[in-house]
C-alpha cells in the first residue's frame, strides 16, 4: 500500500537535503606546484559514455581557481571510516595549509591527470574539464571522466551522504531489483 505524508513547508534553500545525488567527495587539484583537497557534496552524472559529471564549486572556494586553471582533477570517494578527515578537510582551506599532510592521506600520481589520487579513497575518478560555458554564471564545472580507480572490495562501500544542517546520512542495505528492469536500463 502507497502511503500519503502529511506535509510541512520548508524554506527552498533547503531543498538540497532531500536531493543530494550521491556520497561526499573529496576533490583534489593541483595547479604549477599547488595542490590541494576540497570537500564536495554537490555533483551529478550527467552522460554515461562519455562519462561526464556536472559539479558546482563556489569561486570563493581555494580550489575553485586551481582546476579552472588547470582543467583537470579527481573526484576521489571516502568512506564512512573517513568522516573526521571529510569534515576537517570541508572546514580548512588549502591557501593555508597542505591537506594531504594535515589530514596524513596518501598523495598518488594519477595516469591522465596531474592532480593526485587519494589513495585511502575507496575510488578515484580522474576528471578533465570539457565545458566552461556555465562556469562565469553558474559557477558550475562539466567533466570527463578519463580514467577510473575502484578498490576490488567491498561490493558496496559504506559511503557518507551529507543532508545540510551537519546530519550525514551512510549508505546502507542494498537490494537488487535487477529481473524488474529491462537489459539497456542496467
Amino acid at each position: 500500500m502507497k502511503r500519503a505524508y502529511r506535509k510541512k513547508d520548508l524554506p527552498v534553500a533547503e531543498i538540497r537535503r532531500y536531493l543530494e545525488p550521491g556520497p561526499t567527495v573529496l576533490v583534489s587539484s593541483h595547479w604549477k606546484g599547488a595542490t590541494n583537497i576540497m570537500t564536495m557534496g554537490w555533483h551529478t552524472v550527467m552522460e554515461f559514455s562519455p562519462s561526464m559529471i556536472g559539479c558546482m564549486i563556489t569561486a570563493a572556494n581555494y580550489s575553485f581557481e586551481l582546476i579552472k586553471k588547470s582543467k583537470e582533477c579527481v573526484i576521489n570517494i571516502p568512506t564512512y571510516d573517513m568522516i573526521d578527515t571529510i569534515i576537517g578537510i570541508g572546514n580548512s582551506t588549502g591557501a593555508e595549509i597542505d591537506k594531504f599532510s594535515e589530514f596524513g592521506l596518501t598523495a598518488v600520481a594519477a595516469e591522465k591527470v596531474k592532480a593526485p589520487l587519494i589513495k585511502e579513497c575507496y575510488a578515484n575518478f580522474e576528471c578533465k574539464v570539457i565545458d566552461e560555458h556555465l562556469l562565469p554564471k553558474y559557477n558550475f564545472f562539466v567533466l570527463e571522466v578519463v580514467k577510473a580507480h575502484v578498490a576490488t572490495s567491498p561490493k558496496y562501500p559504506r559511503t557518507v551522504h551529507y543532508r545540510g544542517d551537519a546530519t550525514f546520512m551512510i549508505s546502507g542495505s542494498n537490494l537488487s531489483y535487477r529481473g524488474k528492469f529491462k537489459a539497456q536500463n542496467l
